[in-house]
């Protein structure tokens, strides 16, 4: 009987550590509760101070407007998500090589480098204009508005994650006879990795911001244009709804990448939990 206890005791000792380290893991919860934390100090100050609704309509108008026109703002949302999917992904397509090439030639990182860091600083609402007289209102100037905006924090945060390695681990994996190639596969890239999901969380968040400057400049379509109209017949309402559209698929890609990073890297993500924890 004793014994029995004895044994019981390290699970019941266990038991606080264990919720703690769900509670560091469950980041939904916390979410939910700022995010109505949020939404509740807005009705109370819109009731408080009696504000009119052309300046700062209500959460609930807000709601209202979101299932009256909801199948018009699916539809908006849905162009504006594919322009910030695809371009994206051609920033990723093109930043990781970049960032691979600047890891294996010093010459050719000091040549491309400064362009690179030269067309960031170029705000690109003044060039936006000249991508449509370049190349229309299509698709394709805002693809390339959403790239140039998003590619160069992989590109700076890949760079750090793969010249991080340590040079020991490379000359041991070369005296064991790993190829080049073997070394980048093995070491190198699961090395970079999480500076790599690092820049892809500030480069998915970007990707919104590049996209609704995209639509701004010109565009017949997306939350972006219809914002801008909203604007021209003073729906101060639907302006809200639309950016609160935006609030959310930025959270929910934000996420989706996170959520990656977990299935991809559980070592690290189960390294940051534990720290968390005994913070």
């Amino acid at each position: 009987m004793t014994q029995a206890k004895e044994l019981a005791l390290p699970q019941m000792r266990a038991t606080p550590s264990t919720w703690r380290r769900w509670l560091a893991q469950a980041e939904t919860p916390y979410a939910l509760i700022s995010g109505l934390a949020f939404f509740l100090t807005w009705q109370v100050a819109v009731d408080a101070f009696d504000f009119p609704a052309y300046l700062l309509p209500s959460p609930l108008a807000v709601l209202k407007d979101l299932v009256l026109s909801w199948d018009l703002l699916l539809s908006e949302t849905a162009v504006t998500l594919f322009e910030i999917v695809l371009g994206f992904i051609v920033s990723v397509a093109i930043a990781m090589p970049l960032a691979i090439l600047f890891t294996y030639s010093r010459t050719f990182e000091r040549l491309v480098y400064p362009i690179i860091v030269g067309t960031q600083t170029i705000p690109k609402v003044a060039v936006a204009p000249l991508f449509l007289v370049w190349f229309g209102f299509g698709l394709l100037p805002k693809i390339i508005i959403v790239t140039l905006i998003t590619f160069f924090p992989i590109v700076i945060n890949a760079v750090v994650g793969l010249k991080s390695l340590n040079m020991q681990t490379v000359y041991l994996a070369q005296s064991m006879g790993a190829s080049p190639l073997q070394v980048f596969w093995r070491f190198r890239l699961p090395n970079a990795l999480p500076s790599v999901f690092a820049g892809l969380k500030v480069a998915i968040v970007l990707a919104v911001i590049g996209a609704i400057v995209a639509e701004f400049v010109g565009a017949d379509s997306g939350l972006g244009y219809l914002i801008i109209v909203a604007a021209t017949d003073q729906n101060v309402t639907r302006q809200f709804s639309a950016i609160l559209i935006l609030s959310v698929a930025g959270i929910l890609l934000f996420g989706l990448i996170g959520l990656l990073e977990r299935q991809l890297l559980p070592w690290h993500s189960s390294v940051r939990r534990d720290a968390l924890v005994d913070s």
